[in-house]
């Protein structure tokens, strides 16, 4: 096909959906999708594989969607991983140039990112990720790109990601079991950060925020690069159950009322904030809301009191966040504020509550700037769409063939050479 420079594939494996998006990347650097295949998770919680039978016909029927929409094969994906497990520490490595030094080569490079993965991990755990952040030069630090500078010793500083090794092979087993093989896992938060993010955000300082169904992932960018990232036990099935109990309904019930009913406010009224009195206001003509409860009557309830449910569990999850962020020792390093995204940030005046509790800017973030296939532009769907970004920045230089044809791999450290030829992709993802 004229034009083309690639094609990639994306797969998210969330709690509550799967999505796989397939698309390809034309010379222009214009980003086309070609299909996407979305279905229900089952055997999925908080972001861990707990029945791989079930998971493996969930992103099969998520997959033979997107082969229908997109007119070919899926092969092999770029997946997501997120989950409890998930977690990240900064390490530091460095190589001698000689004492009389030279210039520094990608090899170098290579060399220096290698030693930064000489720390102590629990045998129980895997490397996800090592990203290099920045570089130093005979002490020099802030160098962003080292190759053809001369020294006589190089260190990088870099982000390593790891996650439990049963949890990451069982998701890799239920992909592979659909028939997919793999080209990568990539931890959800900077996948979503690739369709969520900008350029000027990552450089001043931002928190990006994936509430999905049953994580809430958090991923810290500073000076362009990655400092910080975790993921934590709670999301939108939290308010779903939540909604659940106080009402008496079923969890199906429940999730229907928060997607067509739910706001983060309870002052929220048809999508517009309402101005109300001090005083308890009476319920107007179609503010109730007739549900079925476990006992099987009708009855109404307000959507005032459903948006007080929600409400004090979304404002739980911020202070978790904010929690965490003070935490990471970053929380005044956050001049662009929060980018809130995931499917629980459809919930209409989120970034309201969200800016109450953190004190910082708030908006809500998704994919922007598609062509092709639409229906994707929703936070929902960041992180798919952002493993397809991901997979195709990651690839601009390889031959354009399909990427059920390609295998990274995965579980097994990079060779050298393989580092070097990753080091531009890094340098442009994590470091502008």
């Amino acid at each position: 096909m004229a034009g083309i420079e690639q094609t990639i594939v994306g797969l998210d494996v969330g709690t509550t959906k799967v999505c796989a998006v397939v698309g390809e990347m034309r010379r222009d650097g214009q980003v086309n999708v070609l299909g996407m295949g979305v279905g229900p998770t089952r055997g999925v919680s908080k972001g861990v594989v707990v029945n791989i039978s079930e998971v493996v016909s969930s992103i099969t029927v998520a997959v033979e969607k997107a082969e229908r929409l997109a007119g070919c094969k899926i092969g092999s994906a770029y997946v997501g991983v997120a989950g409890a497990h998930i977690t990240s520490l900064n390490s530091r490595g460095g190589v001698s140039l000689g004492r009389s030094g030279r210039d520094i080569a990608a090899e170098d490079v290579s060399k220096a990112v290698e030693a930064s993965r000489a720390i102590t991990i629990p045998p129980q755990r895997e490397v996800i990720h090592v990203i290099p952040r920045a570089f130093i030069v005979d002490g020099l630090d802030g160098v962003r790109d080292p190759v053809g500078m001369a020294g006589m010793r190089l260190e990088v500083e870099t982000h390593i990601v790891t996650g439990t090794a049963t949890a990451l092979h069982n998701l890799v087993r239920c992909v592979q079991q659909a028939g997919v093989e793999l080209d990568e896992l990539v931890l959800e938060p900077l996948a979503s950060s690739e369709a969520s993010l900008t350029a000027a955000e990552k450089k001043l300082g931002v928190a990006l925020v994936d509430i999905g169904g049953g994580t809430t992932d958090i991923a810290i960018f500073i000076d362009g690069s990655i400092w910080h990232t975790t993921s934590l036990p709670v999301g939108g099935n939290h308010l779903s159950n939540d909604i659940s109990i106080v009402l008496s309904v079923p969890f199906e019930q429940a999730e229907s009322l928060k997607i067509e009913h739910g706001q983060a406010q309870p002052t929220l009224k048809y999508g517009r904030l309402a101005v109300r009195a001090n005083e308890e206001a009476e319920e107007e003509e179609g503010d109730a809301l007739q549900v079925t409860t476990f006992s099987g009557e009708e009855e109404q309830v307000s959507r005032r009191l459903l948006g007080e449910v929600i409400q004090a569990r979304v404002e739980e999850i911020f202070v978790l966040v904010a929690k965490e962020i003070k935490r990471s020792g970053f929380d005044g390093l956050l001049p662009a504020g929060l980018v809130l995204t995931g499917g629980t940030a459809q919930l209409p005046a989120i970034a309201e509550v969200a800016r109450n509790v953190l004190r910082m800017p708030v908006r809500v973030g998704a994919p922007t700037r598609l062509s092709g296939v639409t229906g994707l532009n929703g936070p929902a769907y960041s992180t798919a769409v952002g493993l397809l970004l991901w997979g195709l920045r990651n690839n601009l230089e390889a031959e354009a063939r399909p990427s059920v044809r390609r295998r990274q791999g995965w579980g097994v450290a990079p060779q050298r050479n393989e580092v070097a030829e990753r080091f531009k992709g890094w340098l442009k993802e994590f470091i502008p």
